[in-house]
């Protein structure tokens, strides 16, 4: 079983000032958690026990988020607030959390490989810090890549979804080879951000990632692109010439990939989480009802 992630957070999240001037995006609220702790839960719940965090500056909080607050809980527990104290369950999980810093922010694939000494020698899922996946399926996407991976241990899996194909510039893009089951096919190439007159699909990276060790060398022998980044998807097509197979499982009509990364997607995210919330999501419908209704 794969016990360890990388989850890199370092992006400065320019697109979202003045929200997060002095905030991590991963740290928004989605609902009444932040962003981030949906994704650690997400990795908690298929076994993952080893998390490495990539951070940059004005990034502190997401530390002291999963650290325990021994006098806060105290407090809570003192006074009564059992609910409260409930609250902050997340700290239990059996989770070993690793820190690191990328300084100089040139690119996913470059905060990845920050992870060499961490992996080991070891597979390991890539899940990206502003982005969780929701899903009602029996077996969310994650697990179903993860169950995939283990019945091919010598390749990777990319989780995936359909864009609409003025959107394909935005995303690293599969070159699907041949359909393998409903939802999973195996991988011929990828494309970084390929512009929709060229690009082989509609089906784009959707921020989760189960890579074997190989990949760190890849992303030594990657060139770095526009503004000296090091992208994630050329060191996948390395691996794809070099005869390791790649797999993508699609996100199913049951789920969504929500991305933290502009004020209207961060919007619709808030938006549906809190709806969803079971203490106070429905006072919030019946609020937005009567807003509708003016």
């Amino acid at each position: 079983m794969i016990k360890k992630a990388i989850i890199p957070a370092a992006g400065l999240g320019t697109r979202m000032l003045p929200l997060t001037k002095s905030q991590p995006k991963e740290m928004l609220p989605l609902g009444d958690k932040p962003c981030i702790q949906y994704i650690v839960e997400e990795l908690a719940s298929v076994g993952v026990n080893q998390i490495l965090i990539i951070t940059g500056q004005m990034k502190r909080s997401i530390e002291d988020h999963f650290d325990s607050n021994l006098e806060l809980n105290q407090k809570l527990s003192s006074s009564g607030q059992k609910d409260l104290f409930e609250r902050l369950e997340f700290e239990n999980m059996n989770i070993q959390f690793f820190y690191t810093r990328q300084s100089n922010p040139l690119g996913l694939g470059d905060a990845v490989r920050h992870g060499k000494s961490f992996i080991n020698g070891e597979p390991f899922i890539i899940a990206l810090g502003d982005s969780v996946i929701y899903s009602s399926e029996r077996e969310p996407l994650l697990k179903r890549m993860l169950d995939w991976h283990k019945n091919h241990p010598d390749s990777f899996v990319v989780g995936t979804r359909h864009v609409h194909m003025d959107m394909v510039q935005r995303y690293g893009i599969v070159k699907p080879r041949k359909k393998l089951e409903e939802n999973i096919l195996e991988i011929d190439d990828v494309i970084e951000k390929p512009s929709p007159r060229v690009a082989p699909s509609n089906l784009a990276f959707a921020a989760r990632y189960i890579m074997p060790p190989d990949i760190m060398d890849a992303l030594e022998r990657v060139a770095p692109g526009t503004g000296g980044e090091i992208h994630l998807t050329d060191a996948i097509r390395i691996l794809l010439k070099e005869g390791i197979r790649g797999y993508s499982i699609s996100l199913t009509e049951n789920e969504k990939r929500y991305d933290i990364g502009t004020m209207i997607s961060y919007y619709e995210a808030f938006v549906d989480f809190a709806l969803a919330d079971e203490r106070y999501g429905y006072q919030l419908k019946q609020y937005i009802i009567r807003k509708l209704d003016l």
